[in-house]
């Protein structure tokens, strides 16, 4: 029988939720609901309860809305001592932190703390018929899906990476309560201080967020055979993607790798020429809706996952393909 709640630590940054924050919502509503406990948000700012009412309409069915000017930006010894002694009162069954910069800092942190475990980066979430969580993450140069559990100790922690989650529609209407904590902070007395930090706004639309992907692998690392892919991307006004090999050829920048070390990424259409399917990569791509594949190799891994395959020289196929959608011609 459980009695902890799901908690879903949410970031915001500059008075805006990211995106992930929303994802976890997703996740954990499902997790909360197969346990049968409260989804709980839990969220560090000043002069936000705007975006409480937000997280609530997103699925939380509670928010702890911790507020304190200096909690506007990341300190991590305060975010980790303040977090651990909300857990320490309340005993959540599960603690989901987003894989990101600020969550990966604070994740072991707050683990150690707790004295309880931490599976970091997870692709999947599965919750056995005796509550416990099966975390999947990625080993041995992604080759291998490991399963990991941490039955003895609460909560169950891990940290998500961005695009494994879907996150659920808003729903303006949706009920929930906001608890205020107030926390005194003497940031003089803090031995490091983060005093503000600066985002590079992206230059292009992430990839994450794309609803068509098309992505080159290994099978098309020549310029020639690369400027295709782009033009089939930019006939289905997709964004842009790749494997690793393609990365240190330099025809991607890292932003746009999938895959293991990479995006996780759920677009409705994927799009993946000359990829093998190796599992470092797929498991970048396996929530999308519809995955097509072009590959010269019958043999390829990525045939047998896929929902349409074709077999064939990229070179041969990309220019007919190109060609009949500019027309919008049928096959």
């Amino acid at each position: 029988m459980m009695t902890g709640d799901v908690w879903v630590f949410t970031e915001q940054r500059n008075g805006r939720l990211l995106e992930v924050s929303f994802e976890l919502l997703g996740g954990g509503r499902k997790i909360a609901e197969k346990l049968n406990v409260s989804l709980v948000a839990v969220m560090f700012g000043f002069n936000v309860e705007n975006l409480a009412k937000e997280l609530i309409s997103y699925g939380a069915d509670k928010v702890y809305l911790v507020e304190n000017p200096a909690l506007n930006v990341y300190q991590h010894d305060v975010y980790a001592k303040v977090l651990t002694d909300l857990a320490v009162k309340h005993k959540p069954e599960v603690l989901l932190l987003g894989a990101t910069s600020v969550g990966r800092d604070l994740a072991p942190r707050v683990a150690a703390k707790l004295k309880t475990g931490l599976c970091a980066h997870i692709t999947d979430l599965v919750v056995g018929e005796d509550g416990i969580l099966r975390q999947v993450v990625p080993g041995f140069g992604g080759n291998v899906m490991a399963v990991v559990t941490c039955p003895k100790t609460k909560p169950q922690m891990a940290t998500v990476r961005p695009g494994v989650f879907r996150k659920l529609e808003k729903d303006e209407n949706r009920k929930g309560e906001i608890e205020k904590v107030s926390v005194d902070v003497d940031l003089e007395k803090l031995p490091i201080v983060t005093l503000k930090m600066v985002e590079e706004p992206p230059k292009e639309k992430p990839i994450e967020q794309a609803e068509v992907i098309v992505a080159a692998g290994w099978g098309v690392r020549s310029k020639e055979s690369f400027k295709l892919v782009q033009e089939l991307a930019n006939v289905l006004g997709a964004g842009l993607g790749g494997t690793r090999p393609i990365l240190d050829e330099g025809l991607i920048h890292e932003s746009q790798m999938i895959g293991q070390s990479g995006k996780i990424v759920r677009p409705k259409l994927y799009v993946g020429v000359g990829v093998s399917g190796e599992m470092h990569h797929t498991i970048g791509i396996l929530n999308s809706d519809i995955i097509v594949a072009i590959n010269n190799d019958p043999n390829a891994p990525i045939f047998e996952f896929v929902d349409i395959g074709i077999v064939g020289d990229a070179n041969e196929v990309l220019p007919i393909l190109i060609e009949k959608l500019r027309k919008k011609e049928k096959f």
